[in-house]
């Protein structure tokens, strides 16, 4: 029976399982996406991944299918691809985005949809694995992720300093909130512009928000609600052109029931709706490995799907 392996690279860890003649193995786990001013550290990576295998009793697997953060924008995939493969000895290797894991993983299969991961940041993903592909957002907390978790921290801080300046729009709650999490408002700027860890940092403040918005805070419940907008648009732009698409959510934020009305509300006017994910990315990449091991090809992109030897 086939041994296939799924790696998932993350900012918060690489997490491997082997799936051997059909039975699944622990979820093992090692440092996550190291960067380096040329991008992603994937030798580091792919080393990491080796000794997790080797615990595994791994030598060569039949199928690898590796899922990684910032393939398009922190790493060559071919390099990526090549430095998996001479690492880990699969017979056959694929390397994709960590979208579209996250979509497989989340429709349970490989069929057109499209996704979007509400997390600390937030990325949306539509694909027929043909002719489509498309990306929304995933710009990062300065620039993008509407509608994620360190979207909805920075708005709740921005209200709070409103309150603090007494200006209109502003919440006392979240002001007191901000300041017991992170220590006295003036501190907020160096803490949220300066810090490596700022998104994170901005993700810890979204449950205080999520929470004053249960409790009646408007000025909070109005920043859930947009989050939810701001969720919905993306989806509906990266399934544009597909026809009669799944549409999936994920992420913790989509917990919060602001956030997940207004998702719900804004996908219900333009007549579709949003099912929850059935598994997340190394799922997803556990999926792709025994479509990779049983057809022997992946649908390929440049951007977002590298397999390694011949088309079958």
């Amino acid at each position: 029976m086939s041994t296939l392996v799924a790696v998932d690279v993350g900012g918060s860890g690489l997490r491997l399982v082997v799936r051997r003649a059909g039975r699944d193995g622990q979820r093992r786990r090692a440092d996550g996406a190291r960067l380096r001013p040329e991008g992603l550290d994937v030798a580091a990576l792919a080393a990491d991944a080796r000794l997790l295998l080797d615990a595994e009793g791994v030598q060569r697997p039949d199928a690898l299918c590796w899922s990684t953060r910032g393939l398009l924008f922190l790493a060559d995939p071919v390099e990526v691809l090549r430095a998996v493969q001479g690492a880990l000895g699969a017979h056959r290797t694929a390397v994709v985005s960590d979208a579209v894991a996250s979509l497989v993983g989340a429709l349970g299969e490989v069929v057109p949809g499209a996704v979007v991961a509400a997390g600390t940041g937030t990325v949306s993903f539509g694909t027929d694995f043909a002719d489509h592909w498309t990306r929304v957002d995933g710009w990062g907390h300065v620039l993008g992720d509407r509608g994620s978790a360190a979207w909805v921290g920075l708005e709740g801080l921005r209200a709070g300093l409103r309150a603090r300046d007494r200006v209109s729009r502003g919440s006392p709650g979240l002001l007191a909130a901000g300041e017991e999490l992170l220590g006295a408002c003036e501190s907020w700027p160096r803490r949220v512009m300066t810090g490596a860890d700022a998104p994170e940092t901005l993700a810890s403040v979204a449950p205080l928000v999520t929470a004053a918005a249960e409790r009646g805070d408007p000025v909070a419940a109005e920043v859930c609600r947009a989050a939810g907008r701001a969720l919905a648009e993306s989806l509906l732009a990266s399934a544009a052109g597909l026809e009669r698409p799944r549409l999936v959510g994920t992420g913790g934020l989509l917990a919060a029931t602001a956030v997940r009305t207004a998702l719900t509300e804004r996908l219900a006017a333009a007549g579709a709706a949003v099912a929850g994910a059935r598994g997340g990315a190394l799922e997803g990449a556990l999926l792709l490995a025994d479509v990779l091991e049983t057809t022997g090809d992946l649908p390929r992109h440049p951007e977002y799907v590298h397999v390694a030897g011949p088309r079958s």
